[in-house]
């Protein structure tokens, strides 16, 4: 099966299913289990590719068990943290009210454009498991040692948050424990390493190029879509000063020392 056909059968299963999480969004007013549904469909369509693409079969497998192990975790997260909790997340409550009497429109629309984000993102997916390079090269080996690390660093930040979070005499306060010393978004930066992993993974590959979007639409999502620009405002609004002194002194990606506020 091509390359191009394996992409568009993925793009109808995920739209499919972005159908039915609309209509359970529609039945509870809470559109956060859109993130889900672009986690799941991400992982679940490297499982496709991994079943369909030609490249070798060791790879296949590897590159199989590291998209479902991230987009289950990913998947996991969000559910716990924006869809079981009571009230709807502030992004989709603020579109909601933007939006009306059309918010069910729109919201269609909506899930319907994240399964094509869905897609775009697992093209990585499909250039690492169209690789005919035989199993294990050098590039494979280091591609996995990456995605071990990110995912390490990811799940210990979102760890480390969600205990600073279960604490009542935190609330209000800024989270500065552990990896959030050093960075104002530490789960985003080893978000966006993970998507070197199959930039290696993909050396050889034809189709290696596809391999590039991973990382570079993940930069652009966290730092002018949905990502820290959003996070932060929220943040500010409140935690104030607080947040404000944070900005001042710690690094918004890139883990590094904190500064001295000299205000």
């Amino acid at each position: 099966m091509g390359p191009v056909k394996m992409a568009l059968i993925g793009w109808g299963i995920v739209s499919l299913a972005m159908v039915f999480l609309f209509l359970y969004q529609r039945s509870r007013s809470d559109a956060g289990i859109v993130d889900v549904g672009w986690a799941s469909g991400v992982g679940l369509l490297c499982l496709f590719y991994a079943l369909t693409a030609d490249g070798d079969p060791a790879r296949r497998a590897v590159v199989a068990a590291l998209g479902m192990a991230w987009g289950g975790r990913l998947a996991f997260y969000l559910f716990r943290d924006r869809v079981l909790p009571p009230g709807e997340d502030g992004r989709y409550k603020t579109l909601r009210e933007k939006w009306g009497e059309k918010a069910q429109a729109w919201f269609f629309v909506f899930f319907q454009v994240q399964a094509a984000w869905a897609v775009l993102f697992s093209l990585p997916f499909l250039a690492a498991t169209a690789n005919p390079v035989p199993a294990f090269t050098p590039w494979d080996v280091l591609g996995i040692s990456v995605f071990a690390v990110a995912l390490a660093g990811e799940t210990l930040a979102d760890r480390q948050l969600s205990r600073f979070r279960a604490e009542p005499a935190n609330r209000g306060m800024v989270c500065r424990e552990g990896l959030w010393r050093f960075s104002r978004h530490p789960n985003y930066f080893f978000e966006w390493i993970h998507w070197f992993a199959y930039v290696l993974l993909a050396a050889g590959s034809p189709l290696w190029l596809l391999t590039l979007l991973g990382p570079v639409l993940m930069l652009l999502f966290l730092f002018k879509v949905t990502g820290i620009p959003y996070t932060e405002a929220q943040a500010i609004k409140s935690r104030g000063e607080k947040y404000r002194e944070y900005q001042r002194t710690t690094s918004a990606f890139i883990p590094w020392f904190p500064k001295e506020d000299r205000r």
